[in-house]
């Protein structure tokens, strides 16, 4: 069994909200005490206040993260999952020592690349040349080191046109494919990248994620990846944490962990509009056999969605209206899309109240979280 390569103990990040002054020597002196010296928390942090970003704040203090413990085997890739706010960045900032823990410690077993934001460890007066030199020279690597691994970063990174261009000078999409280069080139025992390989084109984010996984098989390196893709983190990711207001939700595989975020992250079974007047869905939800509204169907029943539209009739002269519905599987790839024709009578009823019920049948899907997503257009003249 693979020992740690990465160990969080107890880690907690509290940070004070508003404007940060130094504050009276009281306070600071009080604060120091309770938590250096007897081991206590903030006495001035209200009790039970977390990380709730759609809270109001009650205190003048905040955590980050609360309590965080886990750990991440060698050769392992963690994928770190969360809504925005939830801590990933934060987490990996104390791993990568941006920054310290207020509480806990982080035990990691060799160097440690990080790519948390556009342009992390570069500077922008030094060419990219200089600045591959530099990053190299902070991990610990030798000249020589990284003059053998200078080639391939610089074709990796598809920058040798600008090689010897000051970094400023370079585009967001240009500096993160050569700070991701040299992270994942320069031999890191440990590879921290956060979500900015977004902003890479889909060729570099394919690339990215062959290298990532490259790094962890066949090099036996520990990768930590933070993405809103969960198509990626699903790809390359053994294992998975969920974080939520700071605090560790879950862990467990990552195709688990995807499970449990995306459990969160559901909107419900039932859409309804507040719009007044005009074309429009009024209302949509799944419903059962006897139309009743459910969102959880058995093996041998046919998903049908119930869909109110405003202002439609067979004699209001709407002719050649679409309804386009896509179904969707739990990491947001198409499962498949249907046009359905609500100037017809093929493949819909209309009932009394302008409601529209469309069958999926059973055998199209297999058992999962699925979403829909729908559209009443007039193919290529209007999207009402």
């Amino acid at each position: 069994m693979s020992s740690p390569a990465i160990k969080f103990e107890n880690i907690s990040k509290q940070y004070r909200l508003g404007t940060i002054g130094t504050g009276t020597l009281s306070h600071d002196l009080n604060r120091w005490w309770a938590m250096n010296i007897r081991g206590r928390e903030d006495p001035y942090l209200k009790i039970g206040q977390v990380n709730d970003r759609a809270a109001k704040a009650a205190g003048d203090y905040i955590w980050a993260l609360r309590d965080i413990d886990f750990e991440v085997k060698q050769g392992e890739v963690l994928g770190i999952i969360g809504k925005n706010g939830a801590g990933k960045s934060t987490l990996l900032k104390i791993l990568s020592r941006v920054t310290t823990p207020t509480i806990g410690r982080i035990m990691a077993r060799g160097r440690i690349a990080s790519l948390l934001e556009v342009g992390t460890g570069f500077h922008p007066e030094m060419t990219g040349r200089e600045n591959i030199f530099m990053n190299g020279s902070i991990m610990g690597m030798t000249k020589a080191e990284i003059r053998r691994k200078f080639d391939e970063i610089v074709d990796f990174a598809g920058v040798e046109k600008y090689i010897d261009t000051p970094v400023k000078r370079y585009s967001s999409g240009m500096t993160v494919r050569l700070g991701f280069a040299i992270a994942a080139h320069l031999e890191p025992e440990i590879l921290v990248v956060d979500e900015v390989l977004a902003v890479g084109d889909a060729e570099f984010q394919k690339k990215a994620v062959g290298k990532m996984q490259d790094v962890s098989q066949q090099h036996g390196r520990t990768v930590l990846f933070v993405s809103h893709n969960m198509g990626a983190v699903s790809n390359i990711c053994d294992s998975g944490i969920v974080l939520n207001n700071g605090e560790l939700l879950y862990s467990s595989t990552a195709e688990n962990a995807i499970s449990k975020y995306l459990n969160l992250t559901q909107k419900g079974s039932i859409y309804t509009s507040t719009k007044k007047s005009g074309l429009f869905f009024r209302r949509i939800s799944a419903v059962d056999n006897n139309l009743n509204d459910t969102s959880c169907f058995g093996i041998s029943e046919s998903p049908r969605l119930s869909i109110e539209i405003n202002d439609f009739s067979t004699n209001n002269n709407h002719q050649n209206i679409i309804l386009g519905v896509v179904l969707l599987d739990d990491l947001k790839n198409k499962v498949f899309t249907v046009d359905y024709d609500l100037s017809q009578h093929l493949k819909r009823r209309i009932l009394n109240n302008n409601k529209v019920i469309l069958e999926i049948p059973e055998k199209l899907i297999a058992p999962g979280n699925y979403s829909f997503l729908l559209a009443i257009h007039k193919p290529n003249v209007e999207l009402f």
